[in-house]
């Protein structure tokens, strides 16, 4: 980490709230993220076969991974070397490549699209844009189920996707931002529960656990401050209330602090039974008692509350930039 790397962080969650994910940039580059999954899907390849036993397959699991963050961590400090050296140039290099690994602008408007859906072409096209942003079956939802799962996404993604790797960014520069969504994508390829990667994708489902374990309960505090920002201390108190209550009633153990506090401050109720490619996760749903019965509305609220952590997520950084400096 070097003594900028909170002010560079500063710069990048600018950068990235304007920029977002230009899709004209990825036509011609391949996206970090992009390459990060081949690497995965090639010790997938090669080290994850039917034929081996699950014990064999968990520890070619754990060195895969391991491998792949050795190789992310050694890749982002040459980079970073290289960027120290070639002055200001290479300072706002680092600003772009860690602005691309954040996430808030393409969150918001993938969830904004969901409420765009629903008011422009109703349910279906509702279905339509949470589908580019959830695992569940959109075609058994109504619009409440609709809005739910776009709320969920909200603030799950902005701990897994904008917090986490600011987080990681801020402690150990481009290192620890490249080890991070290193881990994150082979949880996303690797990591299921599934015959294939129950084994193989162990050791990347926990230590990805491990990774966002302090940016999931950062995330909740900041939504719950964001909360009273907008609507005064007792939505603050409530939404607190809430998520130290119900963070446990989610199936992950990083997941339920966002979503929670998200609940308690918006007042309404999130998870509940579901279906993933036709099988039934059921589970509780976290702030029981508030509103089930939600529209395009909340979306939208859901969006102010995390802009508004987003903003202090910002002030955050400037406050351990000016720190650090």
């Amino acid at each position: 980490m070097s003594d900028y790397s909170f002010a560079l962080l500063f710069l990048a969650l600018l950068l990235d709230r304007v920029v977002g994910d230009p899709p004209w940039l990825w036509r011609h580059v391949p996206h970090p993220v992009v390459i990060f999954g081949k690497g995965i899907a090639l010790f997938d390849r090669l080290l994850n076969r039917p034929v081996f036993a699950d014990g064999l397959r968990r520890s070619l699991g754990l060195v895969s991974i391991l491998l792949l963050l050795i190789i992310s961590i050694v890749v982002g400090h040459a980079l970073h070397c290289l960027f120290a050296a070639s002055g200001v140039l290479g300072l706002g290099l680092e600003i772009v490549v860690a602005s691309v690994l954040l996430a808030e602008k393409s969150l918001l408007d993938h969830v904004r699209a969901v409420a765009d859906g629903l008011k422009q072409g109703g349910l279906g096209e509702g279905r339509k844009a949470v589908s580019m942003i959830v695992g569940r079956d959109p075609a058994v939802l109504d619009e409440a189920g609709v809005v739910r799962a776009a709320l969920e996404s909200l603030a799950e993604n902005f701990a897994d996707g904008v917090v986490a790797p600011a987080f990681w960014y801020g402690l150990f520069g481009l290192p620890g931002l490249f080890a991070y969504k290193m881990l994150n994508t082979a949880d996303s390829m690797i990591g299921h529960k599934s015959d294939k990667y129950r084994s193989f994708g162990w050791a990347a489902a926990r230590l990805d656990d491990f990774a966002n374990w302090p940016a999931a309960r950062l995330s909740g505090l900041l939504i719950v401050l964001a909360g009273g920002l907008l609507q005064g201390c007792n939505v603050a108190r409530r939404g607190f209330s809430v998520m130290m209550r119900d963070h446990g009633l989610h199936r992950s153990p990083n997941s339920g602090w966002p979503e929670a506090a998200a609940a308690g401050v918006l007042d309404v109720a999130l998870a509940g039974p579901r279906l993933y490619a036709g099988e039934r996760v059921s589970e509780p749903m976290m702030n029981a008692a508030g509103r089930r019965d939600i529209n395009g509305q909340a979306i939208m609220a859901g969006l102010r509350l995390i802009d508004s952590a987003w903003i202090m997520l910002v002030v955050i950084s400037v406050i351990c930039a000016a720190i650090s400096m």
